[in-house]
């Protein structure tokens, strides 16, 4: 029999010391714990069970070391006490994942449902398995750390990413974190800088309706553990090097990682839910629950995490460090964020515990942060999220853009805050780099293609009646539901689409596209593909069917990004007058806002155009953008260029012709903007820096 000794109660989880494996896990009311060891993850019953006594507790945390184990070995627990009426309920027929596991076994006879009720799990449970903590190389890979300016991000699954007979990535390498490595150049090409991952820790993917798999992973089962569909192999203690392999890579191909994590909720849903591991160990303690002990749920799966609560506030740090110093990603996305800013009885906090513990934390001073800023409680903080290093999703920019090109009564004025960083949403003042991101598509919801080819959603193949996703869409099929072969509404939606992403692509600020959108992908007017594990929801990687123009025409509009950052992604907002001291500054840029005649914009509710320009001193502007949304061509008085103005982009031209590769010279003074199109002039200093 192994020796045992008392241990530590840090770290958490479980950690290989000189002599065997420490375990750690906090279960702050039970009051007697079993440790089961089993000799290899198919063997159904333990080798070994230690019951930890008294001594092996330190306040809330219960700990042991054993001696000759090492890593690869697999662990699961037991806790016990007693029930309380409206309270903790204990549940010691289940065999428990540690809540820190960085790897786990089983999922061959994992069963979701031997997990609900009371009857023991043991012959259908998930293991933990011990394994190596080392940090990420970032001597050799250091972060790309690319500033907010220059930042262009893409959201994508990975399993989705690289998945079909299309992709060009060998069929083993399909749908992992390894085949993502071989598309990287693409997103290099493409401009990407970079990407955002949904959920890549492991998640339940049996929490669907039968006959369905939860396909994106917003249904997590531990926050350590790299999902194992997406490791090449069987071998659980080869996942975390798989991420460390493809963090390695983007960093050598200067994109960033972003991880798309959810800390809202867990996939152990409401009271009638399994019990797989946070459960187990303290009920009252994970959940937010009312005085009856029922679950509060503002998360829409269920269960509401109590974030402001300091152990598990610690649990959430403990996994954002694994992530971040042990697999070296560059930041974090947070799933329904503003849910962690709730306290007891789900009050908003102010200032809640774990977002000042995050922006305190050094460890974790370098890394990007984004959230959303709503729940599905009605919280919605945007602007006074409460967290200073955390910036938020501008869901206002994905709805007025979108309103603005389907042509909706007053919407040019709230598209002109958009375009000028959201001052009405930011207390006067445009949103900080970093404290907004904008975007138009998601992975909720429609994509750019289906955008302007749907009026209404289309969710039968999710199997719920077309009951999901979300109603309000803000969509426009200009003339036709679904795929047609009319030519005039098949111009009319790629005209649509390129006003749609040029607008993001050459806003100020930091753009988020979606996978596919830069080859007009489809998911034939699904907005809600979660369950969707199959072609419809994959990336579209067969030339025959990518809109091969549009993605060339997104490539350049990017190059005009990063090459001309003091006009498209400045690192500060303009301001709309003229500098006070132009001797000093006398090529200071400055915004200026116009109608058909200069000077003379109309925010009215009919109005369906923004013009503006950005103007160099008092030497004449240098570029002039206008967005015509109305149904007829409208005439535009053009103001002085710093010297003459050539054409950059006219969505209005052939698809050969809508962005030139040498921006050509232009009739001064005036300009005829056609309907539904997007122009954009440069001064022809700017124009010849450009290389296309």
């Amino acid at each position: 029999m192994s020796k045992v000794h008392i241990g530590t109660p840090w770290p958490l989880g479980s950690t290989v010391t000189t002599r065997g494996v420490n375990f750690s896990v906090a279960a702050p009311t039970a009051e007697r714990i079993e440790l089961l060891l089993f000799a290899d993850a198919n063997n159904p019953q333990p080798e070994l069970i230690l019951e930890l006594q008294h001594c092996h507790r330190s306040g809330d945390y219960w700990h042991v070391e054993v001696e000759g184990l090492k890593a690869g070995c697999c662990y699961g627990y037991r806790v016990f006490g007693t029930n309380e009426p409206e309270g903790h309920n204990f549940y010691p027929s289940k065999v428990l994942l540690d809540p820190c596991a960085r790897a786990i076994s089983g999922w061959d006879v994992f069963q979701r449902e031997a997990a609900k009720g009371a009857s023991a799990n043991l012959q259908a449970c998930l293991k933990g398995v011990v394994c190596e903590r080392e940090l990420f190389d970032f001597k050799s890979h250091p972060r790309p750390r690319n500033a907010w300016n220059r930042s262009v991000i893409y959201e994508l699954h990975v399993g989705g990413f690289t998945s079909g007979s299309k992709s060009e990535v060998a069929p083993q390498r399909q749908g992992t974190f390894l085949g993502l490595i071989d598309k990287l150049p693409y997103l290099r090409k493409l401009g990407i800088t970079a990407i955002e991952l949904l959920p890549i820790y492991a998640f339940d993917p049996s929490d669907a309706p039968a006959g369905r798999d939860n396909y994106w992973g917003y249904s997590p089962l531990n926050w350590f553990t790299p999902h194992p569909k997406y490791v090449v192999g069987d071998d659980p203690l080869q996942a975390r090097q798989q991420v460390r392999e493809l963090v390695a890579a983007c960093h050598d191909q200067g994109i960033e990682v972003l991880l798309d994590v959810v800390y809202n909720h867990t996939t152990e849903a409401n009271f009638d839910g399994p019990t797989i591991s946070w459960r187990g160990f303290g009920e009252t303690l994970y959940y937010h629950q009312n005085e009856r002990g029922e679950y509060l749920d503002v998360s829409g799966c269920g269960n509401s995490i109590a974030a402001n609560r300091p152990i598990v506030m610690q649990l959430i740090l403990e996994s954002m460090r694994c992530w971040a110093l042990e697999l070296g990603v560059d930041g974090f996305r947070f799933d329904l964020g503003i849910a962690l800013s709730r306290g007891e009885g789900l009050k908003p906090l102010d200032h809640p515990p774990l977002f000042e513990a995050i922006e305190a934390d050094p460890e974790l001073s370098d890394l990007k942060l984004v959230s959303e800023p709503w729940d599905c409680g009605g919280l919605y903080r945007l602007s006074d999220f409460p967290a200073q290093r955390i910036g938020t999703w501008n869901g206002h920019y994905r709805d007025d853009l979108r309103a603005f090109w389907k042509g909706d009564e007053n919407s040019a004025w709230r598209m002109g805050q958009r375009l000028r960083g959201s001052p009405d949403l930011y207390k006067g003042q445009p949103a900080e780099l970093g404290h907004s991101v904008n975007f138009i598509t998601a992975h909720d919801g429609f994509t750019l293609n289906d955008l302007v080819s749907f009026n209404s959603k289309h969710n039968l193949a999710n199997g719920e009646n077309n009951c999901d996703g979300d109603n309000h869409n803000n969509s426009w099929n200009n003339g036709i539901e679904g795929p047609c072969s009319d030519h005039e509404v098949m111009a009319l939606r790629h005209r649509q689409m390129r006003n749609l992403i040029s607008t993001l692509l050459l806003s100020t600020g930091v753009p988020m596209m979606l996978m596919g959108d830069e080859v007009g992908r489809s998911q034939g007017g699904n907005n809600n593909s979660w369950c969707q594990d199959n072609p419809l929801g994959w990336m579209l990687w067969n030339p025959e069917q990518c809109d091969m123009d549009l993605y060339l025409f997104v490539k350049k509009l990017l190059k005009i990004r990063h090459q001309l950052p003091e006009l498209f992604s400045p690192i500060s907002h303009p301001p709309e007058e003229m500098p006070k001291d132009l001797q000093k500054n006398p090529g200071d840029l400055w915004l200026q806002w116009h109608g058909v005649k200069i000077d003379k914009p109309d925010w009215g509710s009919w109005s369906h155009t923004i013009c503006y320009s950005l103007n160099q001193g008092s030497s004449g502007s240098v570029i002039w953008m206008g967005l015509n949304a109305y149904s007829k061509a409208m005439h535009f008085e053009l103001p002085e260029p710093t010297s003459p103005w050539h054409h950059l982009l006219d969505t209005a031209r052939p698809s050969s012709d809508e962005i030139s590769t040498s921006p050509e010279p232009c009739t001064p003074g005036e300009i005829d903007l056609e309907s539904r199109s997007m122009l954009v002039l440069i001064a022809k200093e700017y124009a010849l820096k450009l290389k296309l």
